[in-house]
């Protein structure tokens, strides 16, 4: 039985546990493991957005059939199964799980490039969905047990430089192989990869011990946490039921964007597809690394000083993002447009390494898959599922008024979503300012 001091030491968030250590090399080596699975899974994420243009004339599919493929199919399995997949990672081999999800999701890649029809092509994107949802929130628990609060906020800001490269090397990769061979090649090397990383997986990383860095030497680690527990402390906890609302309110529009953004430029802003591979790609790699990697330092630094910068970050990344975005939509040329778009990808993301570091800094390191399992329920089913169904969506409604405009309009329509994000962690940061210190002045 857990005495009263066992349990505050339980129940107390991370970062007042242990501060900033040495990080030895296997910690490195794991998160550069990690970190490359995870440019694995965006890559098989974004192949479909970057191949739009050629699976739509193969397969015959509409804007808004597309929206689907890419929203709501692919975010019903990976938002929901994340749940069981993280409740079955907090009591057994997180880097286990992790292999075998790596392995499902690179299969069912391979799955997509065979497909012969737009069912087909569905139940496999669904297929990748579910073996992503496995990917995520073990590494983020895997990482924040090899590195000590104080360095947790700049390694999970480069472990989320996967989605970056992932997405310029699935822009590079994709756009090239299409050109010169067939969209279908692209999902057939990309999946092979990925089955050979999930087994090399399980002979590099090995298991850390659980919270080993969140509590003095010696100290016994808490009981595995219940199910029903952690969702009702998730749920109930306003801070972490804004910071997700508020990220999920910012991926309706980078997903909404992201999942149209190749097609956009190349229908009407005049693009191809080797300079998609090129241009494209430098945008989406060079803008997503800066925002996210540079917030996870940003974060590290400032709170310090007060939990607040959280949510003032991203709040203030978003409101900059605003003209950033507008002039991409309007550019009347795919160079102007792409210069837009530069700022407006860095600001968008800066959002990411703030929500996953709070998330994890404040649940309990028995808590910390099921927690960020949840965080990517919420923010995930709200951005992945919804932002490219709606635009999808909305194109197919624009097409009879705007025959060659209609992804513009669509596009148009994302801006209000800037200020229910905006509005949503501004009123993060006044959670933030009144909840107890945790080892940061308010």
């Amino acid at each position: 039985m857990m005495t009263k001091a066992d349990e505050a030491l339980a129940l107390a968030p991370s970062s007042t546990l242990v501060p900033a250590a040495t990080v030895d090399r296997r910690a490195w080596v794991a998160l550069a493991c990690l970190w490359f699975i995870y440019v694995l899974n965006f890559l098989d994420r974004q192949l479909l957005s970057i191949l739009a243009k050629p699976i739509q004339d193969t397969l015959h599919i509409t804007d808004g059939q597309l929206g689907l493929l890419g929203g709501l199919y692919f975010a019903a399995f990976y938002c929901f199964i994340a749940i069981p997949v993280g409740w079955l990672a907090d009591r057994t081999n997180r880097v286990a799980v992790l292999a075998i999800a790596c392995g499902v999701w690179s299969m069912a890649t391979m799955a997509c490039g065979m497909a012969k029809s737009y069912g087909g092509f569905a139940v496999a994107r669904m297929t990748v969905g579910f073996g992503e949802a496995g990917g995520v929130p073990p590494s983020y628990a895997i990482i924040s047990d090899y590195f000590p609060p104080g360095r947790r906020g700049t390694a999970l800001g480069l472990y989320n430089l996967g989605p970056p490269v992932g997405a310029a090397l699935g822009i590079a990769f994709g756009a090239s192989v299409a050109a010169s061979f067939s969209w279908r090649d692209a999902f057939m090397v990309t999946g092979a990869v990925g089955v050979v990383a999930a087994l090399a997986l399980t002979f590099i990383v090995r298991e850390p011990k659980r919270g080993g860095l969140d509590r003095p030497a010696g100290e016994a680690a808490p009981p595995q946490a219940r199910f029903g527990e952690t969702l009702r402390m998730f749920f109930s906890n306003p801070a972490l039921l804004l910071v997700s609302l508020g990220s999920g309110s910012t991926q309706f529009i980078t997903y909404g964007l992201g999942n149209f953004a190749t097609l956009f430029l190349m229908r009407e802003k005049g693009m191809t597809l080797r300079e998609v591979a090129l241009w494209y790609a430098v945008v989406v790699g060079v803008g997503m690394s800066v925002g996210i990697f540079g917030s996870g330092w940003i974060i590290d630094r400032f709170t310090r000083f007060s939990k607040r910068a959280f949510a003032l970050a991203p709040a203030i990344a978003l409101v900059a993002a605003v003209p950033c975005y507008l002039g991409f939509v309007w550019a009347p040329t795919w160079p102007v447009a792409l210069a837009f778009l530069l700022p407006a990808m860095c600001l968008n993301h800066v959002y990411l390494s703030s929500a996953v570091t709070l998330v994890q800094t404040e649940v309990r390191p028995n808590q910390r898959v099921m927690s960020g399992a949840l965080l990517l329920l919420v923010m995930n089913f709200i951005g992945l599922g919804l932002g490219p169904t709606y635009v999808g969506a909305a194109s197919d409604f624009f097409r009879g008024a705007y025959p060659g405009h209609s992804l513009q309009m669509a596009l148009y329509t994302l801006v209000p979503f800037y200020g229910l994000a905006i509005g949503l962690f501004l009123m993060l940061a006044r959670v933030l300012g009144k909840s107890p210190k945790t080892g940061a002045v308010q």
